[in-house]
């Protein structure tokens, strides 16, 4: 019973942190792609690229073996963590940068026009009516990143699919330990479907 605590709330901690680094570093890139500097742009969308574009499990055990090779180390936990979060963070900047791009030009304008600076209209102006256009689709994000924190326990992190694996090492009962497990991640997916629904009704 221990093991399948410690599984389900290390899956629910990676869960919300990563999603909060994600969130994070997410909105720095999503800056960085819509400023007017050509350097700026061009090292976000770099970053965009070259993180989504590798899959989640390749970077998981490039951090978790390659990282200690270079002289970092850190608890595993925490490893899988930085991995999952700054791969999210590319998901979460183009979302964010749709986002902007739907919010109608004239609102910077507007916002120039009042003598706002680039930085006051985007946090003032900008970003707040980008936020709201784009709970869903974070929402989506989050619900997809709620998955991949099972690729996690394949590098060591104690979740909830590598405590299944080891119950089941032990009851030898696949059907009914994996079925538990994706009734959780189930219930976790569908909070935040819902927990998203609420909050898109009050933004409105």
């Amino acid at each position: 019973m221990s093991l399948v605590l410690e599984g389900f709330l290390n899956t629910v901690a990676l869960t919300l942190l990563s999603f909060a680094g994600a969130l994070l570093a997410g909105v720095l890139v999503a800056v960085t792609r819509i400023v007017p500097v050509p350097l700026l742009r061009a090292a976000g969308a770099v970053y965009v690229e070259v993180w989504r574009n590798v899959p989640l499990l390749a970077w998981l055990v490039l951090f978790v073996f390659g990282l200690p090779e270079v002289g970092v180390k850190m608890p595993l936990f925490w490893t899988a963590f930085t991995a999952i979060a700054l791969y999210e963070a590319a998901f979460v900047a183009e979302a964010l940068r749709s986002g902007v791009n739907s919010v109608a030009s004239g609102q910077g304008e507007a916002a120039r026009a009042l003598g706002l600076s680039f930085r006051q209209s985007l946090r003032h102006v900008i970003l707040p009516q980008a936020l709201k256009n784009v709970v869903q689709p974070l929402a989506n994000i989050a619900i997809a990143l709620t998955m991949a924190t099972a690729l996690a326990g394949v590098v060591g992190v104690v979740d909830m699919t590598r405590a299944a694996q080891r119950i089941n090492l032990e009851l030898a009962q696949p059907l009914l330990v994996f079925t538990g497990v994706g009734l959780c991640y189930l219930v976790m997916a569908a909070g935040i479907g819902f927990g998203a629904r609420v909050l898109e009704r009050r933004l409105a």
